[in-house]
């Protein structure tokens, strides 16, 4: 069976108005359950790359194979996480 990851999201930038009020520092633990607090439409914008770092995966053009960064899908006020690979608690 593959290695298993979490993965910490920690909200990087904040332009505009988040309508969760997340802000910058906030930090989020992905692991088999979606956190509390975290907004639905980020989660789901970030859950491909939250899979691909869970499960070993990289990407080509990432300079840090363990991290990536995702904003949210709100284009007037996005929210831009980083998500960075730990080791599973």
């Amino acid at each position: 069976m593959a290695d298993r990851y979490d993965v910490i999201a920690t909200v990087k930038s904040v332009k505009g108005e988040c309508a969760l009020e997340h802000h910058v520092g906030q930090q989020f633990r992905l692991g088999d359950k979606t956190p509390a607090g975290i907004c639905q439409s980020a989660y789901q914008a970030m859950f491909p790359s939250v899979r691909v770092l869970q499960f070993g995966g990289t990407f080509p053009w990432a300079s840090d194979p363990d991290c990536a960064e995702v904003a949210c899908p709100d284009a007037a006020n996005p929210v831009v996480f980083e998500l960075r690979r730990v080791r599973a608690e």
